[in-house]
């Protein structure tokens, strides 16, 4: 987070840093996978370990279907009606959901409200 801050000449607010936080626990779970995949389940056990000690600071991430209400809220709210208004929509769940949730769950998740 510091690393970010200095790159950026600038303090990250909350969601900021719940980003960074998450991206780097998605490159733990990446290594864990690949050290599972090279039969090290020692050193996926490590990264596993480290990745459980994070979330122990983050806010609980939303279930599959409680981002789908979310999204659905938001489609009503808008009065999104299909796929053309993906772009509007993503803009709003992305602001209210950082930090609570993976976006390519969000994205799927939008989809398929549009979607019909």
């Amino acid at each position: 987070m510091k690393q970010k801050e200095a790159q950026g000449r600038f303090t990250l607010a909350d969601a900021g840093m719940i980003a960074v936080a998450n991206k780097l626990m998605q490159r733990r779970r990446d290594l864990a996978m690949t050290y599972v995949r090279a039969g090290r389940q020692d050193l996926a056990d490590k990264q596993i370990a480290i990745i459980r000690m994070m979330e122990a600071y983050l806010s609980p991430q939303l279930c599959v279907e409680e981002v789908a209400a979310e999204v659905r809220a938001i489609v009503a709210e808008l009065g999104a009606k299909g796929p053309g208004d993906v772009d509007k929509v993503m803009g709003v769940v992305k602001t209210r959901l950082a930090g609570k949730a993976e976006m390519e769950q969000v994205s799927a998740a939008v989809k398929a409200a549009l979607a019909g």
